[in-house]
């Protein structure tokens, strides 16, 4: 072994393997892998455009929509362009601290997601339980507030992963077993006790999932009871009615979260490329279904849609 190689603290780059024991079947993968980037990419700049172009969408709703929109672009940016090239190219390599770079924006910006899911249940918690006050409480500073929180919670809570890693050595190879720089996935490959990695990672996991989750499904439960109060049924549906596509995009998010972590604990000693189909399927599915569920389920997000492309037409 060569001095530098021995002084080094870690390797000049990782080599990510993509889908342990599926790799011969690479290419036909990418398929709904690029089909599924295609549409997150589509339909979140359609919704960016629409509702950055039309003064009415201007509303808290959109707003935080557009920041829904922003995030899935991010996310599915950060890792689906690099999956591709291992599915395509086989170009596995990727530098040690673009894999920090890119671990940093796919956890950031997931906590990023569920932050802004939670202010999309408050919204609609003031819009059902408190329609009067719905212009004054929800105004564009607070909402302007409630982005940065967002943004500064996921920054602070993500950034000391790379720093952690970096001072590692790692002396049990290169390659990764994932798709991405995911950070269990590297600190797997270190030396020395890790343990606290370990433990901060699942604090974290924990702390924004069942925070954000048991808020939004207290904001709910205000929103079903003031719904249940109504006076007619048809007020009824059209109140819970607007609430749809958040619960589809609540659905979207939570639910391959769920899935992939009871895998980890009931199936332990399944296959590896199960849990690494479950992680890649959680970076797919909600960027590119919720500007599906919006476009199908929002009157106003569909109306527009469908007069872009009739203007077209015409």
């Amino acid at each position: 072994m060569s001095t530098s190689n021995i002084n080094s603290t870690h390797p000049a780059a990782f080599l990510l393997v993509g889908i342990p024991g599926l790799e011969h079947l690479h290419i036909w993968i990418s398929i709904p892998f690029c089909f599924a980037y295609t549409l997150a990419l589509l339909g979140n700049c359609t919704l960016l455009f629409i509702i950055q172009a039309d003064a009415a969408l201007h509303e808290p709703m959109y707003l935080f929509l557009a920041m829904l929109a922003t995030i899935d672009l991010v996310l599915s940016s950060s890792t689906l362009p690099k999956i591709l090239a291992i599915f395509w190219f086989r170009d596995r390599e990727i530098n040690f601290y673009a894999c920090l770079v890119q671990m940093f924006f796919l956890h950031s910006f997931s906590i990023m997601e569920s932050a802004v899911l939670l202010a999309m249940a408050f919204d609609r918690y003031v819009a059902i339980c408190k329609p009067l006050h719905y212009t004054t409480v929800l105004t564009r500073p607070l909402i302007t507030k409630i982005g940065m929180a967002a943004v500064a919670r996921a920054v602070t809570l993500v950034t000391p992963l790379p720093f952690l890693l970096r001072r590692f050595h790692y002396c049990r190879g290169s390659a990764i077993a994932h798709c991405y720089c995911e950070h269990m996935a590297v600190v797997r490959l270190a030396c020395g006790d890790t343990r606290f990695n370990n433990i901060y990672g699942i604090a974290v996991a924990m702390f924004i999932g069942v925070l954000d989750l048991s808020f939004v499904i207290l904001s709910y439960i205000f929103i079903l009871r003031a719904v249940l109060q109504l006076a007619s049924q048809e007020a009824r549906y059209k109140a819970f009615g607007t609430c749809v596509s958040h619960i589809g995009a609540i659905l979207a998010f939570y639910t391959p979260v769920i899935i992939s972590s009871v895998m980890h604990r009931v199936a332990r000693r399944a296959a590896p490329h199960v849990h690494i189909l479950l992680a890649n399927f959680y970076m797919l599915f909600p960027p590119m279904v919720n500007p599906i569920i919006y476009g199908v389920k929002t009157k106003q997000i569909r109306e527009r849609v469908l007069g872009l492309f009739l203007r077209k037409d015409v």
